[in-house]
């Protein structure tokens, strides 16, 4: 099992990003997915979830209506459009099947700052 996240950047308060995770080693198509993000110090908290069709999402209060979450089945991939980023959601995002597994990615840095 292995999961690539990308497009963590530096961007300012207010701005956009949108990441990726290139998911391999198991059955994609019938796996809900979750992102995850974690800051230093603190634990690994879910931030979203799909279910395996993409038909089901869920978020955490903090990021209703400002994160989305989808995914491509033909393309093994999840994605977390975020808009409107604030300082707090600064952390590494990682991205993780549900239930989650043992075989965490690199992640990919937000940096929300001006």
């Amino acid at each position: 099992v292995q999961f690539v996240e990308s497009g963590g950047d530096l961007v300012q308060p207010g701005g956009s990003l949108r990441l990726s995770c290139a998911a391999s080693g198991f059955t994609f198509s019938t796996s809900a997915m979750s992102w995850f993000r974690q800051v230093p110090g603190k634990e690994r908290e879910l931030v979203a979830r799909v279910s395996a069709y993409g038909s089901i999402t869920r978020y955490a209060d903090s990021v209703k209506g400002r994160f989305t979450i989808s995914r491509d089945n033909a393309k093994n991939t999840v994605y977390l459009q975020m808009i409107s980023l604030k300082p707090e959601d600064t952390a590494v995002y990682y991205c993780m099947t549900d239930p989650p597994g043992p075989s965490w990615g690199q992640g990919t840095q937000v940096t929300v700052s001006s």
